[in-house]
């Protein structure tokens, strides 16, 4: 079929997730035509089996929690039942808004959302359903998908975070594999929903991309909760009898659940796309790229999961915006994945940004860190949270990177980020005034403290 003007445009880009629907608006603000093709729904994994319901879940956990323990401020509430099709009518609700909302957005800036599998044909042409966009730039955003291990099927009760979120009943007995952070997100929820939970992690510990001292603290907020992690043990199988899943670990142990939710990552959706046919390298099927987006392929970039390194939505939406403008000419600063703020939703939170202090030691040698333990914050004691505000510096230097743990920690990460973003020594911080009471005290009182001056911080 040939070109025609109207399948012409200043940028194609296949994938309408958190990289792919960023760069299409951030590219229609600059006057670029754009044509963004989605094979489901405009706003991707994120927004429709990601970040939006996982945390929507998560807030129900959380109201499920102040309900039962209501008693222990005073207020006599009890938690009667889960109503698994109410949560999920909630769950819904939320992405039906904001699933409305992205489409108004994408109207507004005159984005031709085209609906169906696309295949990348050349350097130039995306077919849909055999129509072909031709780009004079085109950026890749398939996106990713929930990973399995060799042998294990998915079906029935074995079942990836995608399945988990449509459940309509609340399982009395979960099994979680992995303990990353899709892991020990639904380990929380289940948990706060009434499951018996064990978490199997092949690694050392849970979190394990986090700072050590973060692993430790969540672990024992876990065993605190009734959580059980069985750390340091491989998965060998599972089996599936009637109602019930027979989970083996290479130790020789073996764990009974109703349901085994397979949470060991996410993979590249790049297979039977044309990618490599078209000249664009891949490795263990991700797209490999310069610092700048572009995969060598002329006017070819890609962005989000496809792209080696953090897979988090707030990262595409970076990776899709600076694509747009490095088209445009506009020469966009490179942001390193070191300085993507991190979060992870569980009971209790944790936020970090910038390096471990495992990671700080090997970069710049001799570093220094301190703890502000948040028994020392007066909001974190009305929240009843433990946990605490770690900073890691570059002796004599800038601050590194900020790691913390405690309920609602994530809400502190934006200030986080700009002082690792920044360099900031923490003499530049400590005088900065943090409003009491907040937790946000907690990251002031840590810079005071490693700044030589400690006011609620035994030094």
């Amino acid at each position: 079929m040939p070109d025609t003007a109207e399948d012409t445009y200043d940028v194609v880009i296949l994938g309408g997730g958190s990289g792919g629907y960023a760069c299409a608006f951030r590219a229609a603000e600059l006057g670029m035509t754009v044509a963004l093709v989605e094979k489901a729904k405009l706003g991707g994994t994120c927004l429709h089996v990601g970040c939006i319901p996982t945390k929507a879940l998560l807030h129900a956990a959380e109201v499920a929690d102040t309900a039962r323990e209501g008693s222990q401020l005073g207020v006599n509430t009890t938690l009667e039942s889960i109503d698994m099709a109410g949560v999920n009518g909630y769950k819904d609700g939320v992405i039906a808004r904001l699933h409305k909302g992205l489409l108004g957005l994408a109207k507004a800036h005159k984005v031709e959302l085209v609906e169906g599998s696309g295949r990348l044909l050349d350097r130039s042409t995306v077919e849909v359903d055999g129509r072909r966009l031709t780009g004079r730039n085109v950026v890749l955003a398939t996106g990713s998908q929930p990973k399995t291990l060799p042998g294990l099927e998915i079906g029935g009760r074995i079942m990836t975070s995608e399945q988990a979120l449509a459940l309509d009943t609340v399982p009395e007995r979960v099994v979680v594999l992995g303990g990353g952070v899709i892991g020990v997100e639904f380990a929380s929820v289940f948990r706060s929903f009434g499951s018996e939970v064990t978490v199997v992690e092949a690694l050392p510990r849970l979190v394990a991309a986090e700072d050590e001292a973060v692993s430790k603290v969540l672990e024992r907020a876990f065993r605190k909760r009734g959580i059980t992690a069985r750390t340091g043990v491989a998965f060998a199988g599972a089996t599936q009898d009637g109602d019930v899943v027979t989970v083996s670990l290479e130790d020789g142990s073996t764990i009974e659940a109703d349901l085994l939710l397979v949470a060991v990552g996410r993979g590249p959706v790049t297979e039977g796309l044309g990618y490599e046919d078209a000249g664009v390298t891949l490795e263990r099927g991700f797209v490999t790229t310069d610092e700048r987006l572009h995969t060598g392929v002329e006017g070819v970039y890609a962005v989000g999961d496809i792209v080696p390194g953090l897979q988090l939505a707030h990262r595409g939406f970076q990776q899709g915006i600076f694509v747009a403008e490095e088209i445009a000419g506009l020469a966009p600063a490179v942001i390193p994945d070191s300085s993507i703020p991190r979060v992870t939703y569980s009971n209790p939170e944790i936020a970090s940004v910038g390096l471990t202090e495992a990671q700080a030691r090997e970069a710049h040698g001799e570093v220094e860190t301190y703890e502000y333990n948040l028994g020392g914050n007066g909001k974190s004691q009305i929240l009843q949270t433990q946990g605490f505000v770690k900073l890691v510096r570059v002796k004599d230097g800038p601050v590194v990177g900020v790691h913390m743990v405690g309920a609602r920690m994530g809400e502190q990460i934006g200030e986080a980020q700009l002082i690792v973003g920044w360099e900031a020594h923490p003499d530049d911080v400590a005088p900065l005034i943090h409003a009491h009471p907040t937790q946000n005290e907690a990251l002031g009182e840590a810079h005071l403290a490693l700044a030589g001056k400690p006011l609620h911080a035994h030094s």
